[in-house]
């Protein structure tokens, strides 16, 4: 298998990022830059964000979940406490989570700590979702291995029968993550490959050191 791709060529020109356009606070610049991302460029899922851990077997892994909130805090996501990235955050919460709106030609790649949200918060998000995604965090073991499609799906029909006009519980090992943000990198496409590199450090202070970072 070869093919080459260096003939792959595409121009960034939709928008820029200035200095001196960007907000003290990096959560703020978030909110503008999703709101117009979502209400002005075609994209499924502007939610749609990659987090990125280090597992337990040393190696880095990355993969794309939905966000659910955001706050001046952090971004808030949910999954299964048990699954694989559930195991490494518990190892080490240092995570990295990016959104890429190619619609856009925009980036955010943000270093952060992850920390479960309180109970009562999954609670009530877990409330609020439709009956087969509920009855999906029950049937699965997120990152276990299965023998097959059918033991997931008889697995489901069974919860249905048993949860029939009943409440369905939320699983004590599926819930909610924030992760607060320490570094914050806002990257907007360029014409001849010169982009805007806007990077926000947290600092002791609390406040944010802003600069403008190399293409």
């Amino acid at each position: 298998m070869d093919k080459d791709l260096s003939s792959y060529r595409k121009t960034y020109q939709k928008s820029e990022l200035l200095l001196k356009d960007a907000p003290e606070n990096p959560l703020e610049l978030f909110q503008k830059w999703f709101y117009e991302v979502d209400t002005y460029f075609d994209e499924d899922e502007t939610n749609a964000m990659t987090v990125s851990t280090m597992g337990l077997d040393g190696y880095p892994k990355s993969r794309v979940v939905l966000l659910k909130r955001f706050t001046y805090e952090g971004f808030i996501f949910y999954t299964n406490y048990d699954s694989e990235k559930g195991k490494a955050i518990a190892q080490n919460p240092k995570v990295c989570i990016s959104f890429f709106w190619h619609s856009a030609e925009r980036q955010i790649i943000i270093k952060g700590i992850a920390e479960k949200i309180p109970e009562n918060m999954s609670d009530g998000y877990f409330e609020s979702r439709p009956r087969g995604s509920q009855l999906g965090a029950l049937v699965s073991k997120q990152s276990d291995i299965v023998p097959n499609r059918q033991y997931l799906e008889e697995k489901l029909k069974a919860l249905e029968v048993e949860f029939e006009g009943k409440e369905i519980p939320r699983p004590a090992n599926w819930g909610g993550y924030i992760v607060k943000p320490v570094e914050m990198e806002f990257w907007q496409g360029r014409p001849n490959r010169l982009h805007d590199r806007i990077r926000y450090k947290l600092q002791p202070d609390y406040n944010w050191e802003i600069n403008r970072l190399s293409p």
